[in-house]
Parts: structure tokens; C-alpha cells; sequence
């Protein structure tokens, strides 16, 4: 049989002779990636990107080291994939963060091998990045096999293959010679951030500040991630693993950093609020991957006590929220950077008994194929938006009598109504469709049964995902 990539121009040259649609190129995303003033990162950190050798080019790096300096203790949360077939480096990280107590000072990070569904050579090969950037920290860290490691691991690619680890650990070693590039300036931010990148097209990397009780500290972040996105992540769980079926793989990893000093307790507490609302809500092609995972380093480089949920709720509840709105920017650049994605859609309901509730018909929605490929077209085909919120049981029944739909521009104009209390609207055809002709609006759903209200972000399916996904290893 031929290749995809031969035989699609045919396919989508029919399509495109007996349909209305255009098929339309995927717009450019550079945008969302621009500099960073170096003074806006957190103190205490330095970081990397290089290149080793598990991606082909020579001029792409595939490895990110991230370092924690600071003389204060490095407090370290993070949420995993719940997929019964974790990777290596999933299981790995959840073993050190038990055991660390929640302490940890360094991240490493690879790209273009997901080291997952890899057996017993894939756990060697993860806990061997894991000693050898520990000994960055410590040069007689590697000797310990016996606990007290301080790195987290993750990584990302093609499932089912196994690490070109000799030229990984030759990378990690290279930066304790003085020729390392290791920094703390914007560029050294952006080479660790484009070492995170697989199908990615730009660079996902963003900063700020905020302040607590007067004292100002610095939050910056990365993460990656284009396809393989429909994420439900947790906090540690069970460190046993299992092996089997091998796929594509391109996943959300993600790795926050600050400089306020938080305890674990309390940071793994805001982490789990703030993934819910931010990498949790966010859908590219329904899909969770093996490898998902967000870490979180606080520092303490700043100054100022510990933040802790007990003994200052203030000062924390200011911290969880800070945090869930910065990662929601960083999830919200994966689906702004989906593959093939040329729209970037709000799903918003509103009215629910719960939290949960509203999530659910939200992330039911934007995983809808049928939703997202009409938003493609630029169809306003609010039926299937309400097929979709109709099929998800609450824990209080629908009444459809109370159920409206509307289609919300992003430049502050009204909203379109197509479906109010249950009964369809006489829909302006011309206004949805200058609606949905814009890159980016809202979808929102209103249930009328109590007021509770979630979020989600997704993106369109277009022909360029088929191509990308169907020609993904060749």
C-alpha cells in the first residue's frame, strides 16, 4: 500500500472537488512565542537545553536540564498520567517525589523517545538520568542506588522504543565542564523549553510575577505538547507499572518554576487544584497519553517563610490561584499549538449542580469529533453540541426544557443565541458563520440547574491532523 503522504494530496483533491469546505492551511503559531526579559525568570535556577543524539538533527536539542541553586529548600509537586501504562519515567519520578518527602532539586528531560512500554531497560535507563543529573548536584549522588536521589525524570515521543542512554548520559555529563550552558538568562529558558519540543512549532515558555503579603516573587514555566492531548493527571498513586502495546506518542509534560518557598504538602495540594482547572480542561484529540506529567519547584530563592495551607490560608489561597492561572496559560498554548488546529475554542458550561458535572459535558464536547470537525468547516451544527452535552450522566438529570447554546465572539460582541430554553433560535446563518470564521471564540452551554460552571479549551480537526498523525513514524 502506498504511503499516507502520497496518496492524501489525492484524497483531499477529491474532497475538496465535491465539497463546500476549504481546506484551509494550518495558520502560523510563532506569535505565542516571543522574549522574555531575563529579570522576569525566578532567582535560583539554572537550565539547559542540548542536543545528544536521540533526534536526528544535530541542531535540535532533545535534552533539558533544569537546577535548583538556591541555599533554601527545593520543595517539588507533581501530577501524573492515570494511563495503565505508564512510562518509565512516570513511575520513576513518582518513586523519587515518595521518597524525597517531596524534595527535590533538579528535572531532566528528553525528547523523541517516550522510553515508555520499555520493561525492566526502560526503568534502568530513566533511573540512570535520574543518578547522573543528581551528580550535577552532588558528584557522589550517582553512588547512592539506595534512595536520597533528588531528579525527576520525564520524556517524550514514539512509545515502544528504547533510549539512546550512553548519549544521553554523555550529555548530562558535559555540563559539569566548563564549556557547559548551563544559565539563567532568557536564552538559557529557551533552549530547555525547545528541548521539551516534539511535534510542538513553537517553544512554549511564559513568566511572571506576583506578590503575597508585599514581598514579590516570580513564577516562569514550560511545557510541550500537540497531539496525544487529553490529559487527566493525579497525584502519586501506585508505583507499579505494566507493559504491553507500543503507538505513537507525543504527550504533555510540563514544569513549573518559583522562587517562593512553599512546603510539599502545601504545593502539591495547590498543584492538584491548579491541573484540574488548567492541563486537566484542555482537549487536542482526545487521546491521554503514557508519559503526561507537571512538575512544580519551589525554591524559597526569594526570601520569606514557607507558604503553608495550615498555618497561613491566606498567603496560600493567593499562591493556589496564582498558580492555576499560570498553568491554565501554559495548557492553554498546547491547544493553541494543536496539530493541524486552525481554531482555539472555549467550551464553557454554566449552570451545573457541580464542578464536576459541568467538567464532564465540557470535556465531552471538546473531545467530540463531530463538534470539531464542524467547527473545522465553520458550521454552526449546534445539534451536535447538544447531542454531545445530552449523552453525559449528572448527578442531577438534564431537562432539556432549560438548556440554551450560544456561539461567542472573542472581540467582546454579542453572543449568538441558537438554542434558548430548549427551543432552537431562528439563527443569523451570516453572523455564525462570521463568528466561526475567526481563529479563536467560545462555545457556551448553559444547563439551568444550579451554578456551578467549567471550562475547557480545544481546537478544531482539520485534514492537516490526518496528515500529521497518519505519517507520524515515516
Amino acid at each position: 500500500m502506498a504511503p499516507l503522504k502520497l496518496i492524501l494530496p489525492h484524497i483531499l483533491k477529491r474532497f475538496s472537488s465535491t465539497s463546500s469546505i476549504t481546506i484551509k492551511p494550518t495558520p502560523s503559531k510563532a506569535h505565542h512565542h516571543q522574549p522574555i526579559p531575563s529579570l522576569s525568570f525566578p532567582h535560583g535556577y539554572l537550565l539547559t537545553g542540548i542536543h545528544t543524539g536521540i533526534k536526528k538533527s544535530p541542531l535540535v536539542p532533545d535534552l533539558a536540564l533544569i537546577l535548583s541553586t538556591s541555599q533554601h529548600p527545593t520543595s517539588a509537586a507533581a501530577c501524573f498520567t492515570r494511563n495503565a501504562f505508564k512510562a518509565a519515567p512516570v513511575l520513576v519520578s513518582q518513586e523519587v517525589l515518595e521518597k524525597s518527602g517531596g524534595r527535590v532539586r533538579a528535572v531532566v528531560v528528553s525528547s523523541g523517545c517516550a522510553n515508555a512500554v520499555t520493561g525492566k531497560k526502560g526503568l534502568e535507563d530513566a533511573w540512570a538520568m535520574v543518578r547522573e543529573t543528581d551528580a550535577l548536584l552532588d558528584p557522589k549522588a550517582k553512588l547512592n542506588k539506595d534512595g536520597g536521589n533528588e531528579t525527576l525524570v520525564m520524556s517524550t515521543g514514539v512509545i515502544g522504543q528504547t533510549l539512546p542512554i550512553a548519549k544521553i548520559i554523555s550529555g548530562i555529563q558535559s555540563q559539569v565542564q566548563t564549556t557547559h550552558t548551563l544559565g539563567s538568562d532568557f536564552d538559557a529558558w529557551e533552549r530547555a523549553a525547545k528541548a521539551f519540543m516534539t511535534t510542538d512549532t513553537f517553544p512554549k515558555l511564559r513568566a511572571r510575577k506576583f506578590v503575597i503579603r508585599g514581598k514579590e516573587y516570580r513564577m516562569a514555566g514550560m511545557d510541550k505538547g500537540a497531539g496525544m492531548i487529553h490529559p487527566d493527571m493525579g497525584p502519586m498513586a501506585s508505583t507499579t507499572g505494566s507493559s504491553g502495546a507500543s503507538g505513537l506518542h507525543a504527550t504533555l509534560l510540563g514544569c513549573i518554576l518559583t522562587d517562593a518557598a512553599v512546603s510539599p504538602r502545601s504545593l502539591q495540594s495547590a498543584l492538584m487544584y491548579a491541573v484540574e482547572r488548567s492541563f486537566n480542561s484542555i482537549s487536542v484529540d482526545g487521546d491521554m497519553s503514557t508519559n503526561d506529567t507537571i512538575i512544580v519547584l519551589a525554591n524559597g530563592a526569594a526570601g520569606a517563610g514557607a507558604i503553608d495551607e495550615e498555618s497561613d490560608r491566606e498567603s496560600y489561597e493567593i499562591f493556589k490561584q496564582e498558580l492555576t492561572a499560570f498553568a491554565a496559560d501554559l495548557a492553554k498554548l498546547v491547544v493553541r499549538d494543536g496539530e493541524g488546529a486552525t481554531k482555539f475554542v472555549t467550551v464553557t458550561v454554566n449552570g451545573a449542580p457541580s464542578y464536576a458535572d459541568a467538567h464532564k459535558i465540557a470535556s465531552r464536547i471538546s473531545t467530540s469529533a463531530l463538534v470539531k470537525t464542524a467547527l473545522y468547516g465553520e458550521d454552526a451544527n449546534w445539534g451536535r453540541i447538544l447531542a454531545s452535552t445530552g449523552c453525559v450522566a449528572l448527578s442531577t438529570p438534564l431537562n432539556p426544557s432549560l438548556v440554551s447554546v450560544s456561539f461567542v465572539p472573542s472581540d467582546g460582541s454579542s453572543a449568538l443565541p441558537v438554542l434558548v430554553d430548549g427551543e432552537p433560535e431562528d439563527v443569523d446563518e451570516a453572523r455564525a458563520k462570521e463568528i466561526l470564521q475567526e481563529e479563536e471564540f467560545e462555545v457556551r452551554v448553559e444547563l439551568g440547574l444550579g451554578a456551578e460552571s467549567a471550562t475547557y479549551w480545544t481546537c478544531d480537526f482539520s485534514y492537516e491532523y490526518v496528515r500529521i498523525n497518519g505519517d507520524y513514524r515515516s
